[in-house]
């Protein structure tokens, strides 16, 4: 009897045990299953709660792991999801609701979100083993090349994703700025001519267009590519700023400060250094149309964020005495009219009779010859050559050899170059055996004087 009674319990324990064993593995799936459908359904809180309550039973449950981590993405828990999908990728168990295929792809993308590129990497590589066709897998690879520094690997996978797909813009763009950045820059045209075919409102491409054809002093074509290029939030301030530049080079000034001005509005409200070389070109440009006071203004602003910016502190301080001296005011930022005739009026405190006068991109040209009197009165006159500078940069040896080269051709006897600015040593050294007279700035304040005192006697 009593051997009866024990087997009875025995049996009754191991029928509990293997019902427990075939209730759980039937009503497991069924939770994940349920589980799953909830992710599916976006309802995230729900999916979040079950999950972790699975969990909590089955730590190693990689298909709980990586429905939890789509739950925790979708709910846009982005860093919580990528630490499940660690897990799953430690368990590497991949079965059921958890596809090696589909893991993949979500793990290295939120690598890459929160800057592990050597870990997405290596993602993407395997993926290239799994599905070697897949052409975004070696184009996302490529652009981790690319961010590593390791341009010519990007390029390889970059021509491997453009060989699958030859309609990726994308990747087309991104191997045309890796050949602009080698300096390649007939193959970089190629490409992201390509690139535009493929895609017209890639405007990115055109800014880099516009980048080459500047280059090539092809100011024309580069204005227009940087026209297109504004149409890109991210790079329209870089756009306005480098079409102000190609205005500045042929010589438009005016548009060339409209456009840096609307560059300089905008980037207010995002200072970086945009801010500061729109600033410092507009300076440039209210500088060539002798509006000093306002490129002082940018300057004072540029050297009021960042004092080392170019040659900002250096400019303040050669402009510094208009403030303090009329006469060179006047000289520098007069009308071209009035400018004429105070070249005229200097000419008479020098002694000389003007024979022509004309206007040059740096100043005035003067054809003269020195007053004669007395028994001299009828000695024949041998002209001199005068150029009026009105400039901030020091006048250096080359300047000066283009000027003895116009007084050769022109057989006059001397040259005289006077400035608002200095003369290099270079220059200096240069006139030593020749005959050209150099007039600095300072002996220019002394000559504006002068003729002040003349004026005032008449």
């Amino acid at each position: 009897m009593n051997i009866i009674i024990i087997l009875i319990i025995i049996f009754g324990t191991a029928l509990a045990v293997f019902t427990f064993f075939i209730i759980k593995s039937v009503m497991a799936p069924k939770k994940v299953a349920s589980l799953a459908d909830l992710v599916k359904q976006n309802k995230n809180a729900q999916a979040i709660r079950i999950a972790k309550h699975i969990l909590i039973k089955e730590p190693r449950n990689s298909e709980a792991h990586y429905l939890l981590a789509k739950a925790l993405e979708q709910d846009g828990k982005a860093e919580l999801a990528l630490m499940e999908l660690k897990t799953v990728s430690n368990l590497n168990d991949f079965k059921g609701y958890c596809k090696e295929n589909e893991f993949r792809p979500r793990i290295a993308a939120l690598y890459d979100q929160f800057n592990f590129p050597e870990e997405a990497l290596k993602e993407y590589l395997l993926l290239i083993k799994m599905e070697p066709y897949n052409p975004d897998y070696y184009f996302r690879a490529g652009a981790l090349f690319e961010k590593r520094k390791k341009n010519p690997q990007a390029a390889q996978y970059y021509k491997k994703a453009i060989d699958m797909d030859p309609r990726n813009s994308e990747a087309h763009f991104s191997l045309g700025i890796l050949l602009y950045k080698g300096k390649r820059y007939n193959d970089a045209k190629i490409i992201l001519t390509k690139a535009l075919k493929l895609k017209p409102d890639n405007y990115k491409a055109h800014f880099f267009l516009g980048r080459m054809h500047k280059e090539a002093q092809n100011y024309t074509s580069a204005i227009q590519s940087f026209e297109q290029a504004q149409k890109d939030s991210e790079f329209k301030i870089k756009a306005l700023i480098e079409r102000g530049i190609c205005f500045i080079a042929i010589k438009n000034f005016d548009k060339g400060a409209t456009e840096l001005e609307r560059a300089v509005k905008l980037s207010q409200d995002k200072p970086d250094d945009s801010t500061l070389f729109a600033r410092y070109y507009l300076a440039m440009c209210h500088e060539k149309r002798r509006d000093i006071e306002k490129a002082i203004e940018q300057w004072e602003a540029i050297y009021s964020k960042k004092q080392s910016f170019k040659d900002v502190a250096e400019k303040l301080s050669q402009f510094q005495e208009l403030r303090e001296n009329d006469r060179m005011k006047d000289y520098l930022t007069s009308s071209n009219q009035e400018f004429l005739n105070l070249c005229s009026k200097l000419m008479e405190v020098m002694k000389f009779s003007i024979s022509d006068q004309n206007l040059t991109s740096l100043g005035c040209q003067i054809i003269a010859t020195e007053k004669s009197i007395g028994q001299w009165r009828n000695t024949k006159k041998m002209p001199h050559l005068i150029h009026f500078y009105r400039i901030t940069d020091n006048i250096d040896q080359p300047q000066v050899r283009e000027f003895h080269e116009d007084l050769q051709k022109l057989k006059a006897s001397r040259g005289i170059m006077i400035t608002s600015s200095q003369f290099t040593r270079a220059a200096k050294d240069f006139t030593e055996s020749r005959p050209i007279e150099l007039i600095d700035k300072g002996k220019l304040q002394d000559l504006l004087e002068k003729a002040d005192k003349v004026i005032l006697r008449k």
